[in-house]
């Protein structure tokens, strides 16, 4: 069985474009999958932890016959690979890679859970899940990506870059 799922990407530290391209290749290697598409790049104001740099973000489609914790473990794999350090809660990081929706799966356990909490309020994660996916469906609250992307009270700053993702 092929799963659909969508991941947020993200970096504030060091070569930041290099490693969500990075991160990029590493995805599109996971086995028996593959990347379907990436959003544009955006720059955006850290969240929770404010006294830090300006992230990239930027969000993902990969098709993957991983089951939700066994591609955890491929996510934290290529985190630890591309150089990732401990910075704490909402700190500053090298890359990130979230799992963000996993195919209309609900899954809570693993250390993972699916979706990702609090997705519905973060505008880093919806205008780029947006672009990509605006008809998508969040399973617990049944709006879509478009729908919680205009309901979101987030004010941030996010601005689409000139960068765009490599493989």
């Amino acid at each position: 069985m092929m799963y659909r799922v969508f991941l947020g990407l993200g970096s504030n530290l060091g070569a930041r474009q290099d490693f969500l391209n990075s991160a990029a290749v590493e995805i599109a290697r996971l086995p028996g999958g593959r990347l379907m598409w990436c959003s544009s790049v955006y720059e955006t104001e850290p969240y929770g932890n404010t006294a830090q740099g300006k992230f990239l973000n930027a969000a993902a489609e990969i098709e993957t016959p991983l089951d939700p914790p066994a591609l955890m473990g491929e996510v934290k794999r290529i985190e630890k690979a591309l150089g990732r350090t401990v910075s704490g809660r909402w700190g500053p990081r090298e890359i990130d890679i979230d799992i963000l929706l996993y195919d209309g799966l609900v899954h809570s356990g693993d250390g993972l859970e699916v979706p990702h909490p609090g997705l519905e309020r973060r505008k880093f994660v919806l205008v780029p899940l947006r672009e990509i996916a605006p008809d998508l469906i969040h399973p617990v609250n049944g709006m879509t990506v478009s729908e919680m992307a205009a309901a979101c009270r987030d004010n941030s700053r996010v601005v689409k870059t000139t960068y765009h993702i490599r493989t």
